[in-house]
């Protein structure tokens, strides 16, 4: 087959020993398109972050980065600023026919907590190359809040896929011509273009910036804190903004997207040129997103945006991402929305599921 592994494969290939872990693998893991990783018992701070490089374990690396180790078995604090190696419970045997890619969950990308998947003879983040066996780590640095993490924590997922799945331009205009993948009109060059929105309609609240200085938030905590507490609010009445450099904000897509079931799809950083800033740490677009009979009619994309070196003006309508789709490789037997906790479907401008609404 090719394309992107759905749920049923994902399971196929746990009872068949492809991917394996510590202690077994909970349903809950197992997302239309990717599964879900989790955070063993220790993390170790390092000096930086690295890659394992070409014929290098990341045993071996931690060895030369690491400063100390932290046990997370009763909860413990992963520091702002800090980087952090942690070994996940999940192993792979990937074969030789199939590559893998991670990336952050979206809660993980809301809360500014870069979170990157590594392994061992690795040369890139959050790729695995096709017939990697081996362990995964997840390297943890988070940007704008401190956490209180603990073993089993799911920050970031991992994708599966064999042969060239990728949409081209002119499948993708034709798919869209089928399928309405947006509500407006289709900006389509190297996949489907996102633009912010600036001038919502019935209020002047287009986001939120990350405040400097702030408590720790527990991961498990759902719903539990005040986001006055956490989080600025970003007001306009003349369709811009202007990022301030080091800041993170939280924005949402002018665009209603909706990936039918039969794709998956995956938030890819716009050119830079358009601007010194960064869109999506977290990347992945399950097959129902905003499908309607998954319960969604179109939902907004959360932009996670960052900026860089130089104060930035950002208007109402300017194109900052894009999503490339690819086709699955069966459709999944669970859609994101239909019966599993999917938190964000329908969504507009939106916190991670750990704050009240505001």
């Amino acid at each position: 087959m090719t394309g992107v592994c759905p749920n049923q494969q994902i399971e196929s290939m746990i009872a068949e020993g492809a991917i394996s872990a510590q202690t077994p693998i909970l349903p809950a893991q197992v997302q239309p398109a990717s599964l879900d990783l989790r955070l063993g018992h220790v993390a170790y701070r390092v000096r930086a972050s690295f890659l394992a490089g070409q014929g290098r374990t990341v045993t071996e690396r931690l060895a030369e980065f690491e400063m100390h180790r932290i046990d997370l078995s009763n909860g413990a604090v992963l520091e702002k600023g800090c980087v952090y190696v942690v070994p996940l419970q999940e192993s792979l045997a990937l074969p030789d026919d199939m590559t893998a890619v991670a990336n952050a969950k979206s809660s993980t990308g809301r809360l500014d907590l870069l979170t990157r998947t590594i392994t061992d003879s690795g040369t890139e983040f959050d790729r695995i190359s096709a017939g990697y066996t081996g362990p995964l780590y997840a390297e943890i640095c988070p940007r704008s809040f401190s956490v209180l993490a603990r073993p089993g924590m799911r920050l970031n997922q991992i994708r599966f896929r064999q042969g060239q799945a990728v949409l081209d331009d002119a499948t993708l205009r034709a798919l869209h011509a089928e399928a309405r993948l947006v509500d407006g009109t289709a900006l389509i060059q190297d996949g489907l273009g996102f633009s912010v929105d600036l001038r919502p309609e019935g209020t002047d609240l287009v986001g939120f910036r990350a405040k400097p200085h702030t408590g720790v938030i527990d991961l498990d905590r759902i719903g539990a804190y005040d986001p006055s507490e956490y989080w600025e609010e970003i007001r306009t009445t003349d369709g811009r903004i202007i990022l301030d450099p080091g800041a993170f904000y939280i924005l949402v897509s002018r665009e209603a997207v909706h990936i039918p079931p039969e794709y998956a799809a995956e938030m890819a950083p716009y050119l830079a040129m358009v601007g010194e800033f960064r869109v999506h740490y977290a990347g992945f677009f399950d097959p129902g997103f905003g499908h309607a009979a998954a319960g969604g009619a179109g939902s907004r994309g959360v932009l996670e945006v960052r900026c860089h070196e130089a104060p930035f003006v950002l208007e109402h309508g300017q194109v900052v991402g894009r999503l490339v789709y690819e086709r699955m490789a069966e459709v999944p037997t669970q859609l994101y929305g239909a019966g599993i906790a999917s938190n964000y479907q329908g969504q507009g401008l939106k916190l991670s599921k750990h704050f009240r609404a505001p």
